[in-house]
């Protein structure tokens, strides 16, 4: 056991002397409180060690103990439906324990010691197995199948394996390795949360992450594996787009970490969480759901641990073959965080005082990411998708966080204060995000929706861009300057922003928009936009076209239910011909 002493205490930060045999980032004790740390520099035996918990009271001379191992996470039966801190401490274990106030050098096991699962082997004695295959399943949730792993670096033979139930501790199979020691397996393992789990191959994205918000899936996807980011200034909604794509997304395996922000955004989630039905599984959102709450009164410290621990636990689901989306709200914080033991190592620093390393520390959390073939005999797929919000002060996305994450991410979910502001919701502005998976997923979207869907998406970005130049046009000469057609243009644009990408996150029905829908109310709009301009090229006047009633059915079709979606669309577009045949008629009836 190796043993130092403080010499030193500057908020977070503690430097201790004597521990010249201790490892970078291996977790420590700290003072009579057992307070948790990371060694996070060695330099000429002294130790710098950020504190995951209040350091107030500690004294030089303090005791600092190593545990000889690094930070990491439990993984095994009992993770989905639980709330952990930022170094994955459950919180409901502690409040059991400590009451509603967090007790300093409180140690809670990750996983419940108690509770018996009840495990189904799949494999049998005399099998060879090697890192990755399942040995085994325990039906954790009534939607979430736990497969049991064989830890990494473990190869052999199966010697024995028992059904029944068990603790997450106790022995469920031994392996007889090659070098004839035996390896008893149980239903938990250990990983430390700044290395990355290994896989067998990363593979490129090519399916989207449905996620039911029009905005998303049409104009600006993500694709299953892949990475984006939100930024966005304080109440234009990056919460409410977090919480939409942590509801909704298709995804088996929602892992939500509130890293920084307020307590009441966590509180939001969990309790709307254990009331929503998940549209895929008809179970509560939570029967899929790990949440890591770190928020804005927890250590600062704490907040950098957070997203690794969160990131962590997603590969895990991954590497059973689950698709997993990972919220982290919001990746600033973390930035903050890395930016105070940054100044308190007295590092230089680099823009805006951020370490210099802080585009290569959001890399390597991001690139974490993928579509990968796990480990294991089988080859199985899983995908870990992640999506970071950024709080850019007063959204200014030129800031160093900003930056370094528009360097990695593929997709930009920009939102605009102007738009939020306004009660568009989501206030993704349309002109300034971007998805740079759309080419490759075009293919996807033809052959699994329709094949006219990617054209009808290029044309309804072509005619907003259109329209901002139009508005350009109209502040100077006022809208009666401009042509008909163009004044049909800027109406039906006016239906793109309002009918198609405004949503309403609260509606029952409006919440989610599955992809036929978006197809279908996206061609009844350019059904609209043909036959008005067939019409007013037929003589009828732009201000009855403008004004006919069957706008109203379009704008109203995004409240119909999924089950009425066909039937509706087809007595709509039956509608606009017909309201637009009449007026040609009659327009030639009056000439």
């Amino acid at each position: 056991m190796i043993q130092g002493k403080v010499i030193k205490v500057s908020g977070p930060l503690v430097v201790a002397e004597g521990m010249g045999e201790a490892d970078m980032f291996d977790v420590v004790r700290v003072g009579e409180q057992n307070l948790i740390g990371e060694i996070i520099e060695m330099r000429n035996g002294l130790a710098s060690i950020q504190v995951y918990e209040e350091t107030a009271g500690l004294k030089t001379g303090s005791v600092v103990t190593s545990t000889g191992a690094p930070l990491s996470v439990e993984l095994g039966p009992g993770l989905i439906e639980t709330m952990y801190d930022g170094i994955q401490r459950p919180l409901e274990g502690m409040m059991k324990l400590a009451g509603a106030n967090i007790t300093r050098g409180i140690s809670v096991p990750a996983l419940d010691r108690e509770k018996k699962w009840d495990f189904v082997p799949t494999v049998k004695a005399g099998d060879e197995v090697e890192a990755g295959d399942i040995i085994g399943t325990v039906q954790e949730t009534a939607v979430v199948n736990h497969k049991i792993m064989v830890p990494y670096r473990v190869k052999g033979k199966i010697k024995e394996i028992k059904a029944g139930k068990f603790t997450v501790e106790e022995t469920v199979a031994i392996v007889q390795k090659e070098d004839g020691t035996e390896q008893p397996l149980t239903l938990m393992q250990k990983w430390p949360v700044r290395f990355g789990r290994p896989y067998k191959s990363k593979m490129v994205p090519t399916e989207p992450l449905v996620t039911g918000q029009r905005v998303i899936d049409t104009m600006f996807p993500i694709a299953k594996g892949g990475v984006a980011a939100v930024p966005g200034p304080f109440g234009s909604g990056k919460t409410v787009v977090q919480h939409q794509l942590a509801k909704w997304a298709d995804a088996q395996i929602v892992v939500y970490i509130g890293c920084g922000e307020r307590g009441n955004e966590m509180t939001d989630v969990l309790n709307e969480f254990p009331e929503l039905i998940d549209p895929h599984t008809g179970e509560t959102l939570m029967k899929r759901t790990v949440l890591i709450a770190n928020t804005s009164d927890m250590p600062v410290a704490a907040r950098e641990a957070s997203v690794y621990t969160g990131i962590t636990i997603a590969e895990y689901f991954r590497d059973m073959g689950y698709s997993v989306a990972l919220m982290a709200d919001s990746t600033s914080r973390w930035a903050e965080a890395l930016r105070e033991m940054s100044g308190r190592l007295e590092e230089m620093p680099g823009e805006e005082g951020y370490p210099a390393y802080l585009g290569s520390r959001v890399a390597q959390f991001y690139e974490r990411a993928g579509r990968v073939i796990s480990l294991g005999k089988d080859g199985r797929e899983g995908a870990l998708s992640a999506i970071g919000a950024v709080s850019p002060p007063g959204g200014d996305t030129s800031e160093p966080v900003s930056q370094a994450t528009l360097r990695i991410v593929k997709v930009f979910w920009c939102l605009d204060s102007a738009l939020a502001y306004a009660r568009h919701f989501p206030a993704i502005n349309w002109l300034n995000s971007y998805s740079l998976y759309v080419d490759r997923l075009n293919e996807w979207f033809a052959a699994n929706v329709n094949p006219e869907f990617p054209g009808l998406r290029a044309q309804a970005l072509k005619l907003l861009q259109e329209e901002a130049e139009l508005n350009e046009i109209v502040q100077l000469v006022g809208v009666d300057g401009l042509s008909v057609t163009d004044r049909l243009k800027l109406e039906v644009c006016k239906m793109i922003r309002e009918d198609y990408l405004h949503q309403n996150a609260f509606h029952e029905i409006d919440t989610y928009s599955s992809l036929e829908k978006q197809y279908s109310l996206m061609k009844l709009i350019m059904i609209f936009y043909e036959e008005g301009l067939s019409a007013l090229s037929g003589g009828a006047e732009f201000g009855k076209v403008s004004a006919l009633p069957v706008r109203e059915e379009i704008g109203r079709f995004k409240y119909t239910e999924e089950k009425n979606v066909a039937a509706e669309y087809e007595k709509v577009k039956a509608s606009i011909r017909e309201a637009m045949s009449a007026l040609t008629v009659k327009e030639a009836e009056e000439e």
